[in-house]
């Protein structure tokens, strides 16, 4: 009987990343972490000498910030990074709470014991991760920024709605400007570590409306300190 030898190809080596991949990563991360302040003019001259790629890369990755809602594009004005407002705040607040808050419920309902673990384990990370740049205390730490986004993940994990959970990551990395901003105004009258603890263990016993409680207010209290800035700057100028 005749034998069948299987015969394969061999492996290539993955191919580098594209120009615009790169060059769209970099901006993004740029513009979340408000490196790139909003309404920035975006000039695509010098972003090409910047990340010394073509002109078409630069267009392409543009496009593709704009598809998200990070940049915006107007017709003989060019690009530009999207503006932050108090009225988008509020808006991005309001279905923000009530995404996460369903989310967080579902993983409770629903999550497993390897859930709780990667609770567990997100929030120690958080802890022990620096929440400031050293050497300048005005700005988030990129690393804690990580460790955060992972916690809250961490805790809506356990919800088994695909859906529900791609709406929830495009609204929390919409917040992150935001969240940037209102870091020079308010962090030091919060006590955010605690905030996160609270939430990690109402999760952790099983008590849905009090940890959905607790992180409704955890999201608010970010927008009630930018919005209370914004008031602040705007009776300024009225007095001077």
């Amino acid at each position: 009987m005749q034998r069948w030898v299987a015969i394969t190809k061999p492996r290539t080596p993955a191919a580098p990343r594209s120009q615009t991949a790169r060059v769209f990563e970099a901006m993004r991360a740029d513009i979340l972490a408000c490196r790139m302040r909003p309404g920035q003019r975006l000039k695509i001259g010098e972003l090409c000498t910047r990340f010394d790629v073509s002109l078409g890369a630069i267009r392409e990755a543009l496009s593709r910030l704009a598809a998200e809602g990070l940049v915006i594009a107007e017709e003989q004005k060019g690009f530009h990074v999207a503006p932050v407002s108090t009225a988008d705040l509020a808006d991005l607040t309001t279905a923000r709470v009530e995404i996460e808050t369903l989310t967080l419920r579902r993983a409770i309902l629903y999550g497993d014991v390897a859930w709780e673990s990667g609770i567990a384990a997100a929030f120690e990370r958080l802890a022990k991760t620096p929440e400031r740049e050293e050497g300048d205390q005005m700005r988030l730490s990129d690393a804690w920024a990580e460790a955060h986004a992972v916690f809250h993940a961490a805790l809506a994990a356990g919800c088994n709605s695909a859906w529900l959970l791609r709406l929830r990551w495009l609204l929390y990395e919409q917040a992150e400007r935001y969240r940037r901003l209102s870091v020079p105004a308010g962090r030091k009258k919060r006590g955010v570590a605690e905030e996160h603890r609270a939430i990690m263990e109402a999760t952790l016993a099983r008590d849905a409306d009090k940890a959905a409680s607790l992180l409704a207010e955890h999201i608010l209290a970010t927008s009630r300190i930018l919005i209370a800035l914004a008031s602040e700057e705007e009776a300024g100028k009225k007095i001077a």
